[in-house]
């Protein structure tokens, strides 16, 4: 793979994570754990800012898909975030998985394309896979592996993080081709913030070092961005005379328990095709039962199906996004991404 990923910080004062001792050679004649189908992720906690203290390491903040690759002795899986099997949609991340040597694995990463320089690209992810529903198999893709969550035929999830972390350390160190380690490294968060900020990346990720894997938004996870990101679902969309496509604008919520919240609208970020191929999908999906209660003479409404990743700055004070910009659409499976409305950022 001739393409490397952005280092998050090249500065004397901030050293990344060494194994911190040796493997104890005893350890696989322990008792063996069963291996789970699935670990439902954990997944982190939208902050504003970065946590402070010892006891925290922070990674770069991936712009792509969420998997886990399962390395059995009857080859490998790979599972989506909301339980999927898109083996066949990463054929090369499957290939270099299977010869990482290990006899059984789960690895917990994301999959990214990265662009000329070293950055997550979002969009070039989807166009590798043909676009939402495409048939393509993406062989651009670099699998970025962040936490071991079972390997040689034990259950590590009850372990704190730096001991997972040692372990996958200890084999994908080096490793250069479609799965490599996500790198971590110790420092002061604002400052790794800013300059991850300064060389255009979505942001950081903080984990507790000595948390074990807990599934869900505990805290053990933050994630501080420098442009707000998150996948919405379109409800319906504006029509207009004048703009590319006669889209005006697309309508937009955020998921709160079974209901949906509206959370403004986007009118920037596609093209006339882009347009165009959005409302042939959503007057396809025409529905006279709004997913949110709007009023407009020129409002189409869309049975809530497809889901948009939109880059924002912040929000209003009534819950809208504020400057929001269309990326491009999510996989229908991927509808556990849909953002929260109870996972609005904190202090």
């Amino acid at each position: 793979m001739s393409r490397r990923a952005k280092p998050l910080l090249q500065d004397d004062h901030v050293a990344k994570s060494k194994p911190a001792r040796p493997r104890d050679p005893a350890q696989p004649h322990l008792p063996f754990d069963t291996m789970p189908d699935r670990v439902e992720p954990c997944l982190a906690l939208l902050k504003k800012a970065p946590p402070t203290g010892p006891d925290w390491t922070f990674e770069v903040k991936w712009d792509g898909y969420r998997l886990a690759i399962h390395i059995e002795p009857k080859g490998v899986r790979i599972i989506t975030r909301g339980g999927h099997d898109w083996t066949h949609r990463f054929p090369a991340i499957a290939e270099a998985a299977g010869k990482l040597g290990v006899g059984t694995a789960i690895l917990d990463g994301e999959a990214v394309v990265l662009d000329d320089e070293g950055r997550s690209d979002f969009g070039a992810l989807q166009r590798s896979l043909g676009g939402r529903g495409g048939k393509r198999t993406s062989t651009e893709s670099v699998f970025f592996a962040f936490d071991l969550l079972y390997f040689d035929g034990h259950d590590l999830t009850g372990t704190e993080l730096s001991v997972r972390r040692h372990l996958l350390e200890d084999f994908l160190r080096g490793a250069t081709g479609a799965v490599q380690l996500s790198d971590d490294v110790h420092g002061d968060g604002a400052t790794l913030l800013e300059h991850a900020c300064s060389i255009g990346l979505e942001g950081i990720i903080a984990k507790h070092r000595d948390q074990p894997y807990r599934s869900g938004r505990t805290g053990d996870w933050l994630k501080i961005k420098c442009v707000e990101s998150e996948s919405f679902m379109i409800v319906g969309y504006e029509r207009s005379k004048v703009a590319r496509g006669g889209i005006g604008s697309l309508l937009l919520a955020g998921r709160k328990g079974h209901d949906w919240v509206h959370v403004g609208s986007v009118g920037t970020g596609f093209n006339t095709k882009t347009a165009e191929d959005l409302r042939s999908m959503l007057d396809k999906l025409k529905t006279t039962q709004p997913a949110v209660p709007l009023k407009g003479k020129n409002l189409v409404f869309a049975e809530p199906t497809l889901i948009a990743e939109i880059e924002f700055r912040g929000w209003t004070r009534d819950g809208s996004l504020r400057h929001a910009s269309y990326k491009g659409l999510r996989e229908v499976q991927d509808n556990a991404a849909v953002f929260d409305m109870n996972d609005r950022a904190g202090g």
